[in-house]
C-alpha cells in the first residue's frame, strides 16, 4: 500500500502551517499503515492548549507572527546541544551591524579555557523584527568541551542572554561486564512479591533480597520492576504505578519500616508499638486475591511516624540535612504538597482546591508548615529513608555480582492533580492528555489521563524538570527502562473532551532528551532500555540505533502476516522477553485469558467469536514457531491442558535463541501465574495493579519459597543454558 501524504493545498493552510511551526502533526499513518489527516477542530484546541490562538483566521495570521517574531529576536536558542568529541555549531541570531561575543561557564562553575570562534552562515538571511535587521552566524563547540550541563553567554550590543549548553556522549555505553555478553534477568512486579517479613505489599527490603537472591540462586544479572515513582502519601493509594504524583520522588510506601537504623535503637515499649502494627498487616501477606495497599499503609504510616519522632544521631541527622539541602526546593515543594494533602485533603478540579487555588510558596502554604513543622519535615524524611533504602537495594545488587542489579521503569508522565504539576505548572500542560490512537490490542484508543510535558518549557528551562527526574532514577539503578519511548519524540495529545480517536501527534526534541539520558547513564555505568513497541517510525528507530538505546521485543509479538519470526532473526539491540506487563502471563495467554477479559470488561469493536478465532489462530501460530524451531515436541499439543509448563518452557526456549543482548524472564511464569497484572483500557473494571503473585492453583508464593520453586527452577536452567528439542 503507497503511503497517503497531505496535499500541496492542505499544506498551504495557515492553520497547518501553524500547526507544523508549534510541532504538531497535521496527519499520521496507524498500526495498519491507515493514513489519518487531523482536523481542524483538534488543531485549533491543541494550540490552544499550548497558548497559542487559533480560534479564526485573523488569530492564526497574529499568532503565526508573533512566533516568528520572537523566534527572531531572541540571541540563541534557549537550549543547545553538543555531541561530546565532536564540532558542533549553535546559531546566533545577531545585529547586521553588530558583531557578537560568546562565552561559556561549565557545570562545575569555571570558564572553559577552550577556543570559541564565530563564524558566518552559508545560507544566512537578513530578517526583519519590525524595529531593526538581524542576520544569523555560527558559533563553534569544539571537540574538547566536556561532558555536562554547561551554560553558553551571548552577546551582542547591549543585549545578552544565556542558553543551556547540554554535552552529552554520542553513544549510551554499555557498562564493561556486559560487553560481548548477554544478559538475562528477572521481570517482577515489586509489589506483588512479599515475604513473610513484608506489610501486605513488597517493599525494598524485599527488593534487596530478590536481587540478591536472583543472583546467587539464580544467576540473573538484572531484575526488571515496575516504575517506583512517588505515589499519594494518605490513603486511597492509586494503584497504577504508570499514574504517579511525581517522576522526580520515590514512592516511601515501599519503605520497610524495620530496615530503618532508629528501629534498632527504640525502647522495647516504642518497638512493640510498632511490632503490633506490623502484625495487623500479617494476615495480607497470605491474600492470592488481591494487593491491599491502603490497609498496609494505614499501619505502615504510623509505624514510620513513631520512628521519625525518636529522632536520629549526630551522624544520621547530617546524611538528613545532606539529603535536604541536595533536593532543594523540589522536595520542599512536593513534602508541602504531601503536607496539604494530609491536612486540606485530596486535591480536587474544584477552582478554590488549595491545589488549583494555591501554589508552593503562598501564605497559606506557608502558614501550614509553620502550623506543623514536624509533619513538613516528617515528609522529606520519608522520602530519604524510601531513596536511601531503594540505593541500597541497587548497591546489594552490584555486591553480589548482578552487572546491572536494579532496572527501573519510567512511567510515561504524572497525575493529573500530582506534587510535580504542582510544583511545576509552567512545565506542563492543561487541557490534554496523552494517550495513544486506536490499534490492534486498543480498538478504541487510550486516554493515560496524563497531562503532556511541556516541549516549549522544556526548552526554556534548559530541560530541567527531565534532567532531575532522569538523575534521580540513575542515582538508583543500574538500567532504566522508558515506558513508550516514541514519547521522547512525539507525544499523542487528546484534548479535554474529546475520544481518544480524536488526537494528534506533538513533537519533541529527541536529540536532547536522548543526550541527557547518554550523560546520566554514563555517570552511573548504566544502559537506557526503550519501549519501542507499535507503531514506531523508522527514523525513531535509526535514532535509538544511533544512540545505542536498546528498544524492546516481544515474543507474542514477532508475527507478520500470521508468521511467527524464528527468534535468531529478532534483533539484537533489545530487551527481549516473552511477554509484558499488559498482556496476561503465558500460561493465562495460553489458556486465552486475553480473550475472557475483554469479553467480560465489553472493551471488544469486534464480535468476540471473531476475536476470539483470531486468537485461536495466533495461538496456533506459535505453537507451530515453536515445534518447527525444535523448541517443542509436537506430541504436547495433542493434549495441551495437560503440558502447558512444557509450552512455557518451550516459549523461555525460543527466547533464550534470541540475538538480543537482554533476555528477560517473568517471575510470573516461573511459578504459574495466569492472571494480568494489567488490563489497558480499564480502571476499577479490572484489580490493575493490585494481583499478588500466586502459583497455577492460586497460592501465594512467598519471597522465602520463590527460588525453590520447582518451575522456577527449571526455567532458570533454560535462562543459563541454550537448550533444544532436536527432532
Amino acid at each position: 500500500m503507497t503511503q497517503r501524504i497531505e496535499d500541496e493545498r492542505r499544506l498551504a493552510r495557515p492553520l497547518i502551517c501553524l500547526a507544523k511551526a508549534m510541532g504538531i502533526a497535521t496527519s499520521y499513518v496507524g498500526q495498519t499503515k491507515d493514513y489519518h489527516e487531523i482536523s481542524d477542530d483538534v488543531l485549533v484546541a491543541v494550540l490552544g492548549a499550548m497558548n497559542v490562538d487559533a480560534s479564526d483566521d485573523d488569530a492564526v495570521e497574529t499568532s503565526m507572527r508573533r512566533l516568528q517574531e520572537a523566534r527572531h529576536r531572541r540571541l540563541v536558542a534557549p537550549t543547545v546541544l553538543h555531541v561530546a568529541g565532536t564540532r558542533d555549531t549553535a546559531i546566533i541570531t545577531s545585529g547586521i551591524l553588530e558583531a557578537p561575543s560568546v562565552d561559556i561557564t561549565l557545570e562545575n562553575g569555571e570558564p572553559f579555557a577552550g577556543r570559541l570562534s564565530i563564524r558566518p552562515l552559508a545560507n544566512s538571511h537578513v530578517y526583519s523584527t519590525g524595529d531593526s535587521f538581524v542576520s544569523t552566524v555560527s558559533v563553534v563547540l569544539p571537540e574538547d568541551l566536556p561532558v555536562g550541563y554547561h551554560t553558553l553567554h551571548v552577546r551582542v550590543g547591549e543585549r545578552s542572554q544565556d542558553a543551556a549548553l547540554i554535552s552529552a556522549p554520542a553513544t549510551i555505553e554499555e557498562p564493561d561486564g556486559m560487553k560481548g555478553r548477554q544478559l538475562w534477568g528477572w521481570m517482577a512486579q515489586l509489589y506483588s512479591i512479599r515475604s513473610s517479613h513484608s506489610w501486605g505489599v513488597g517493599d525494598f527490603e524485599d527488593l534487596r533480597t530478590l536481587l540478591v537472591d536472583a543472583k546467587r540462586r539464580t544467576n540473573a544479572d538484572f531484575v526488571l520492576i515496575n516504575p517506583v515513582h512517588a505515589a499519594e502519601p494518605i490513603s486511597p493509594l492509586s494503584p497504577s504505578p504508570y499514574l504517579p504524583v511525581s517522576r522526580r520522588f520515590v514512592n516511601f510506601t515501599y519503605i520497610r519500616p524495620e530496615s530503618i537504623v532508629e528501629y534498632e535503637k527504640l525502647d522495647d515499649a516504642t518497638r512493640a508499638q510498632i511490632d503490633q502494627l506490623r502484625d495487623q498487616t500479617e494476615p495480607l501477606n497470605g491474600d492470592a486475591q488481591l494487593i491491599d495497599r491502603d490497609a498496609m499503609w494505614r499501619a505502615k504510616m504510623r509505624a514510620l511516624w513513631l520512628l521519625f519522632k525518636v529522632g536520629r544521631d549526630e551522624r544520621r541527622q547530617a546524611a538528613f540535612g545532606r539529603f535536604k539541602q541536595s533536593a532543594g526546593d523540589d522536595l520542599d515543594a512536593y513534602a508541602s504538597w504531601c503536607l496539604c494533602y494530609d491536612k486540606w485533603g485530596a486535591p480536587t478540579d474544584d477552582p478554590g482546591n488549595w491545589q488549583r487555588a494555591l501554589n508552593p510558596r503562598a501564605d497559606a502554604v506557608m502558614a501550614l508548615r509553620a502550623q506543623f513543622p514536624d509533619t513538613f519535615d516528617f515528609y522529606r524524611w520519608l522520602e530519604w529513608v524510601a531513596t536511601d533504602q531503594l540505593q541500597g537495594a541497587q548497591l546489594q545488587a552490584r555486591q553480589a555480582g548482578m552487572v546491572l542489579g536494579v532496572m527501573s521503569d519510567m512511567a510515561v508522565g504524572v497525575h493529573p492533580r500530582g506534587a510535580d504539576i504542582w510544583s511545576h505548572p509552567e512545565g506542563f500542560v492543561r487541557g490534554v492528555s496523552v494517550g495513544a490512537p486506536p490499534d490492534y490490542f486498543n480498538q478504541q484508543g487510550q486516554d493515560w489521563s496524563e497531562p503532556p510535558l511541556n516541549p516549549t518549557e522544556l526548552s526554556n528551562s534548559g530541560y530541567r524538570l527531565y534532567r532531575d527526574m532522569v538523575h534521580g532514577m540513575f542515582s538508583q539503578a543500574g538500567a532504566v527502562r522508558i515506558d513508550h519511548i516514541l514519547g521522547l519524540f512525539r507525544l499523542w495529545w487528546i484534548p479535554k473532551g474529546k475520544m481518544p480517536t480524536d488526537g494528534a501527534y506533538v513533537r519533541y526534541d529527541s536529540e536532547i532528551m536522548l543526550g541527557i539520558l547518554a550523560i546520566e547513564a554514563q555517570r552511573a555505568h548504566g544502559i537506557v532500555i526503550g519501549e519501542d513497541l507499535g507503531v514506531v517510525p523508522e527514523s525513531v528507530e535509526l535514532s535509538l540505533d544511533r544512540h545505542r538505546v536498546l528498544g524492546c521485543t516481544v515474543e507474542w509479538f514477532e508475527q507478520r502476516d500470521g508468521v511467527f519470526s524464528s527468534p535468531e532473526t529478532w534483533r539484537k539491540n533489545a530487551l527481549a522477553s516473552v511477554n509484558t506487563h499488559d498482556l496476561p502471563p503465558a500460561a493465562g495467554y495460553l489458556a486465552y485469558e486475553q480473550v475472557d477479559i475483554r469479553r467480560r470488561l465489553h472493551l471488544l469493536t469486534m464480535p468476540v467469536e471473531q476475536f476470539k478465532a483470531s486468537q485461536v489462530e495466533e495461538h496456533n501460530a506459535m505453537l507451530q514457531m515453536l515445534i518447527s524451531g525444535g523448541f517443542l515436541d509436537p506430541s504436547a499439543i495433542d493434549d495441551e491442558q495437560s503440558h502447558v509448563q512444557q509450552i512455557v518452557e518451550a516459549l523461555y526456549r525460543a527466547l533464550k535463541a534470541a540475538p538480543s543482548r537482554l533476555l528477560a524472564a517473568s517471575l510470573a511464569d516461573a511459578v504459574g501465574e495466569t492472571r494480568a497484572q494489567n488490563q489497558p483500557g480499564t480502571n476499577n473494571e479490572y484489580p490493575n495493579w493490585r494481583v499478588p503473585l500466586a502459583d497455577a492453583r492460586g497460592n501465594v508464593v512467598p519471597l522465602e519459597r520463590l527460588f525453590d520453586e520447582p518451575r522456577l527452577k527449571s526455567m532458570a536452567q533454560i535462562m543459563n543454558a541454550s537448550t533444544r528439542i532436536e527432532h
